[in-house]
């Protein structure tokens, strides 16, 4: 006999109870940040039902929540953290900066040794500007595009995220940076190219994350890729690669993985050193355009663009630690873990898989190909959401949409809790997958 939602709901309740005794502290501090703050948040991406967690410390690969609970972080501050948390030659650089001053309202010595490391590792980016984050780096590559062709529609695609202003999750957003999008379906050519077909004309732009991340690491195959760069070609339209996230994945990001050169690539997260951080780049024709040598250049403002602890971080993060051997180990080790947790689900049976690439994983509550937001949204969110609250009972630190993003600092046996843990939830919830495909 098939389980039915009602025990699903059932055994989530219990579990969501469990999760409500164990942690009064940060039930507590959640109440607290209510009095100032909507919903006591800040970020959506980071609340939970029926409260989040509130974390007090972090060192290496682990976090402590403010009731004294444990975690191995495979969150990794949603591919920001790839470091792990104080990495000494991190904290070494921020110190440093902070020996010399920190606002100098100038040119400093660190922005140009920074450009030139992220030049020298992604291709496609021949000149670079920095902003604050990566939503800020997507604006600015978005209003260059309209601004260079002269020409007004978007290209994006359902479930992609490209920051708080380019939510197209789910229903997408009415606080949307308001431009004129044509939404497409990822990793679907043949209807893509019959969206696209009509407004030829007016192209602006395609604004693409080559993996999708926040809905459920969702890779783009090479030929998706290739056909969008044709296409771009055909209308005179810029192609951005969205790397925020995926440039971890290899030494020069995805572009280099599947060897297409998109006209310019946004970036963010781990980039910065785990400072606030964001940088869009491209061809030198292209961004000339914000050259202040231009009288008919745009203008292009910042007060912390150029801040030196991000810089200093930046810089140390990507030529010393994060070197393209450390980035090739980190993703082989993360493309095995992946395979260990998909071997527990084909073990037990069960309609679970793990998807991504390399250092992000994204977990699924259903069996079959998942190549785009609308499949994967087939998925049982009861279940996943059980999965949650689960393995963080049992110390493992990840987003309740089942997102995780390795950093350096974990180790084999953090490898080892997570498929021990991923291994009881399969024993234990079992009989409630019976009728899941």
């Amino acid at each position: 006999m098939a389980a039915s939602n009602i025990d699903i709901d059932a055994a989530l309740a219990e579990a969501q109870e469990h999760y409500r005794a164990r942690n009064p502290k940060s039930l507590a501090q959640y109440e607290a940040a209510c009095a100032a703050l909507p919903g006591g948040n800040t970020r959506s991406a980071i609340y939970a039902e029926p409260f989040p967690l509130t974390m007090v410390k972090g060192e290496g690969a682990h976090l402590w929540d403010a009731d004294g609970h444990e975690y191995a972080d495979f969150l990794s501050e949603f591919t920001a953290g790839l470091y792990g948390h104080s990495h000494p030659a991190i904290r070494k650089a921020i110190d440093e900066a902070l020996d010399g001053g920190i606002n100098f309202g100038a040119h400093g010595m660190a922005e140009a040794k920074f450009a030139a490391a992220i030049r020298d590792r992604f291709p496609s980016i021949e000149l670079v500007r920095f902003t604050n984050s990566g939503t800020e780096a997507n604006l600015m590559a978005v209003s260059a595009a309209i601004g260079i062709t002269g020409k007004q529609k978007i290209l994006v695609f359902h479930g992609g995220y490209h920051g708080g202003v380019f939510y197209f999750r789910g229903k997408g957003s009415p606080i949307n940076a308001p431009f004129d999008y044509l939404m497409g379906t990822y990793n679907d050519i043949e209807s893509l190219r019959a969206l696209v077909a009509p407004h030829k004309h007016d192209l602006a732009a395609i604004l693409i994350e080559p993996m999708l991340g926040g809905s459920g690491c969702i890779p783009a195959t090479r030929e998706f890729l290739a056909d969008l760069r044709a296409l771009a070609s055909e209308a005179g339209a810029i192609l951005i690669f969205d790397e925020v996230m995926t440039s971890r994945l290899a030494p020069g990001g995805l572009q280099e993985v599947h060897n297409i050169r998109p006209d310019m690539t946004t970036l963010g997260k781990y980039v910065g050193g785990g400072m606030s951080f964001g940088a869009f780049g491209g061809r030198t024709e292209l961004m000339e355009w914000f050259d202040p040598r231009n009288k008919q250049g745009f203008q292009h403002a910042g007060t912390f663009n150029n801040n030196v602890l991000t810089m200093n971080a930046g810089t140390v993060g990507l030529t010393e630690v994060y070197t393209p051997a450390a980035a090739k180990k980190l993703n082989n080790w993360g493309d095995g873990l992946r395979e260990r947790l998909n071997a527990v689900a084909r073990e037990k049976g069960l309609a679970m898989q793990f998807t991504g690439i390399g250092s992000m994983i994204g977990v699924h509550m259903r069996g079959g190909t998942i190549a785009n937001a609308a499949e994967a949204a087939k998925g049982h969110a009861g279940l996943l959401e059980l999965f949650y609250f689960d393995l963080t009972a049992r110390g493992i630190w990840l987003a309740k949409r089942g997102m995780m993003a390795l950093s350096i600092a974990l180790d084999d046996n953090d490898a080892d809790k997570l498929v021990g843990a991923v291994e009881e939830f399969a024993e234990t919830r079992a009989p409630l997958f019976e009728g899941v495909q």
